[in-house]
């Protein structure tokens, strides 16, 4: 992310947290963080970060935990796979031969 691109990501999060520090000490730092970072997932993180805190976000906020993002994507596609699974399921399914239940009660000792 360039010098540019810090900046328009500052006055985002100014307008949504006025009394967010804008200040060129400010913009320094978060050059300093966010040089190596791509400004297009800054802005998706910053977006989340809006629609979740009444806070302004920090700079491990803005860069995203890579972490549970990941940890997020892998339990995303477990659970595409799991329901994958049900919906096979659900198309092989057939109820219980008549009977069965009746059968089973019977073996158990009830009525």
């Amino acid at each position: 992310m360039d010098r540019a691109e810090i900046i328009e990501l500052l006055i985002i999060i100014k307008e949504n947290y006025p009394n967010f520090d804008t200040s060129e000490e400010n913009i320094n730092r978060h050059s300093k963080y966010l040089h190596d970072f791509p400004f297009e997932r800054a802005v998706q993180n910053l977006d989340e970060h809006i629609r979740t805190s009444k806070f302004p976000p920090n700079i491990a906020e803005i860069r995203g935990s890579i972490g549970e993002q990941m940890e997020r994507s892998r339990m995303k596609t477990a659970t595409e796979e799991y329901f994958a699974e049900r919906e096979e399921a659900r198309k092989h399914a057939c109820p219980p031969p008549p009977g069965w239940k009746e059968a089973l009660y019977a073996k158990l000792g009830r009525c």
